[in-house]
């Protein structure tokens, strides 16, 4: 019997990736993850993004004043990317060449992540939900000031129909099925999560 629902899950072939606000300013107000496990899940994303050949759009907010440049490791992975450096609006989707980008891609599946949560993310997530899109916020890609804050802005979004998820789980779910490339999905796996590493050794060890 059918309760209703329906699943929506990504798809390699509607989903964009929006990396917005990383800047070096800004990410130093992350307290909700420590730095080193903020930065590997942020690059984590970016990795999943190259993986699926997903569109990616990288923008920054007021980057001449106290907020910094993007951080170096964004830039490198998407050199070709477009990279919108809004002058001053704090909500991305007031910026017109970064809305462009974004319909540009011709893509409904917004992943978005970014500092801070309850800002830089939840007000672009709730604009895009405004316009129909299908918005998913990788929590462990955004940071904020402290927990209590991070799940007052999850609540506010999931409240308007952004669905959450941890960037593995988006990874799973972009691959559906292990057997489309194990080894390389594993490898992406193994570079970000090292207790991983060990289960694709031991599958290498047994496919021998």
């Amino acid at each position: 019997m059918g309760t209703g629902y329906k699943y929506t899950r990504l798809s390699k072939d509607d989903a964009a990736v929006l990396l917005v606000d990383h800047q070096s300013g800004l990410i130093t107000m992350v307290q909700d993850y420590s730095p080193g496990e903020f930065k590997n899940n942020v690059l984590a994303l970016a990795d999943i993004a190259k993986f699926f050949n997903l569109p990616t759009i990288l923008t920054t907010s007021f980057e001449n004043g106290p907020n910094g440049p993007l951080v170096p490791e964004l830039k490198e992975r998407f050199p070709d990317a477009p990279f919108i450096p809004r002058p001053g609006q704090i909500n991305a989707w007031d910026n017109e060449d970064f809305v462009k980008a974004v319909k540009d891609t011709g893509r409904k599946q917004l992943i978005i992540a970014g500092v801070v949560t309850d800002v830089c993310v939840a007000f672009p997530a709730l604009s895009a939900r405004e316009e129909g899109y299908e918005v998913f916020v990788v929590t462990d890609a955004s940071g904020t000031f402290n927990e209590a804050v991070r799940d007052a802005a999850l609540l506010r979004m999931a409240h308007a129909g952004v669905q959450t998820m941890n960037w593995f789980s988006v990874a799973c779910e972009l691959h559906r099925d292990w057997r489309n490339d194990i080894e390389g999905l594993g490898a992406l796996l193994s570079n970000h999560i090292p207790n991983y590493r060990n289960l694709m050794t031991s599958y290498f060890a047994k496919a021998k």
